[in-house]
């Protein structure tokens, strides 16, 4: 944490960098410091000291032995970087995000069931799998910090000309917002209506069955996850942009069209990208994009969310799920301990990491990056890619023997079943290096720059949300709404700089 303190100081943004006035203002304002050097010192108590001392006094039958200490260091290390992201003086979405999901479903929950003696997932490997997959799970979290350092020592000499940058298109975006009506209506009327999406997931799954989605026999998902992408996606994607126009631009509040788009769009989004029929890793990615996009300079209200999410994700998170089904298939969670709800599925990452070291190590071996090849091209049917891997997941799964093998693949399951530990290792690297850059361009173009149809002020809070989907894995499932996402982005994005073109 003090090292990101001495590196704000310095300037992040680099030698050619000047502070915005958000910095300066953040400098010279002492109310501010006093709220920062007030929330530090309890903050990083209770991440760093409080709540893991908390979760090992607990008694259980888990043995503390090599893992056990590992897990540990590992949360009190996500702990400290958690809390070095909520007291920085910029908002780093993303890599906020990483850190928030680091600290609970890497440190947190597998710790809880290291102390307990229970998993949500069996563990079929040795002990020393589980011990070996802490490890890389540590190293990943250096290299991304590694790799985030990097980022912020850029040479001047790559920086000496100014790009052009990426704005939103005025025709376009009603382009973008006419397909999201369409889609959306599309969905819903594919679905059964708008009544199937205030059911349960549950309902949503026999609808797509009814429908004739999911393909011959069931097994194929293509089609029903195309149709609730484009009815998803679109819709969010444009509601977003108008709230950036909307709340940056004078113009765009004395529209009444704009204003009765916006309006459709929230509706729209209520039905389909509701808590009840999404899961819930996607209506954490609603909320997320939400939040930073409406408040871009609030850092109230990045702290706010970092924290009440480390407090959602232990507390909350697991209970959640009570949409999955309907009320007869529903079973409530029965505990008497805080820390039991942490040991079911939703947290089976380390778990699921430990058995993929124990599948390749079994013979199947890693798979040279034919499992990322399989999330680029997603949208290539099995029918005509003969022998297209599965999810990973999936793929453990059934090499487990599991009856649901709707299984978690967290990213570093994912980099090393595919490139092994030192292809792991880069990947996380690369991983930190681009995060860093992609929250020091939301700073940049959030308080050094006010332009309405700014492209950064909507893409990274998306992807900040969306980054707890791609960590948990598996990829191959993620694909999907990043392809529609991504041609989305593409129809509204120009980097004309004539003001009748972009939104003003």
């Amino acid at each position: 944490m003090a090292l990101d303190v001495a590196q704000d100081q310095a300037g992040a943004g680099g030698p050619l960098e000047r502070p915005g006035p958000d910095e300066a203002q953040a400098t010279t304002s002492v109310p501010r410091a006093a709220l920062s050097r007030a929330l530090a010192v309890p903050l990083v108590i209770a991440l760093v000291g409080f709540l893991p001392a908390y979760v090992a006094a607990q008694p259980g039958t888990g043995v503390r032995d090599t893992a056990y200490w590992l897990q540990l260091t590992l949360t009190v290390y996500g702990g400290g970087r958690l809390a070095a992201m909520v007291l920085t003086r910029r908002r780093r979405l993303i890599q906020g995000a990483f850190w928030l999901f680091v600290y609970v479903a890497m440190g947190v929950a597998p710790l809880a069931q290291a102390v307990i003696g229970q998993v949500p997932t069996p563990v079929v490997g040795p002990r020393s799998d589980t011990t070996t997959a802490i490890t890389l799970v540590l190293i990943g979290c250096v290299a991304f910090d590694v790799g985030a350092l990097l980022a912020r020592h850029r040479p001047a000499a790559r920086i000496r000309k100014a790009r052009p940058q990426a704005s939103v298109s005025r025709r376009r975006l009603w382009l973008l917002i006419v397909v999201a009506y369409l889609g959306s209506a599309l969905c819903i009327m594919k679905l059964g209506g708008p009544t199937v999406f205030f059911s349960s997931r549950q309902g949503i799954s026999e609808s797509v069955q009814a429908s004739g989605l999911a393909g011959s026999g069931g097994d194929s998902h293509v089609g029903s996850a195309f149709i609730r992408g484009f009815g998803t996606v679109p819709a969010l994607l444009a509601m977003l942009f108008l709230i950036r126009w909307m709340i940056t631009s004078r113009i765009a509040r004395r529209r009444p069209l704009a204003i009765a788009a916006l309006t459709g769009l929230v509706l729209i989004n209520v039905i389909v990208n509701n808590p009840i029929s999404n899961p819930r890793y996607w209506f954490l990615t609603v909320v997320f994009s939400l939040l930073f996009t409406a408040f871009p300079k609030s850092p109230v209200m990045y702290r706010t969310a970092l924290v009440t999410g480390v407090v959602a994700a232990l507390l909350l998170f697991p209970f959640l799920d009570r949409f999955r089904y309907d009320s007869g298939g529903y079973h409530p969670v029965e505990t008497t301990s805080a820390l039991e709800p942490l040991t079911l599925k939703d947290y089976d990452q380390i778990g699921m990491f430990a058995n993929t070291i124990t599948f390749v190590r079994s013979g199947e071996g890693h798979s040279h990056g034919r499992q990322l090849a399989a999330d680029v091209f997603f949208f290539v049917p099995r029918s005509i890619w003969h022998g297209k891997p599965l999810d990973s997941g999936v793929q453990v799964g059934q090499w487990m023997g599991m009856t649901n093998t709707n299984l978690s693949s967290p990213l570093w399951a994912e980099l090393w079943l595919d490139f092994g530990p030192v292809g792991m290792t880069g990947g996380f690297l690369l991983l930190g290096y681009f995060c860093a850059r992609g929250d020091r361009r939301y700073a940049q173009r959030t308080l050094d720059d006010g332009r309405p149809g700014t492209v950064m002020a909507v893409v990274i809070p998306l992807v900040c949300g969306y980054s707890f989907i791609l960590l948990r894995g598996p990829l191959l499932q993620a694909s999907g709404r990043i392809g529609i996402a991504a041609v989305c982005l593409l129809l509204v994005t120009t980097f004309s700089a004539d003001r009748r073109k972009i939104l003003r």
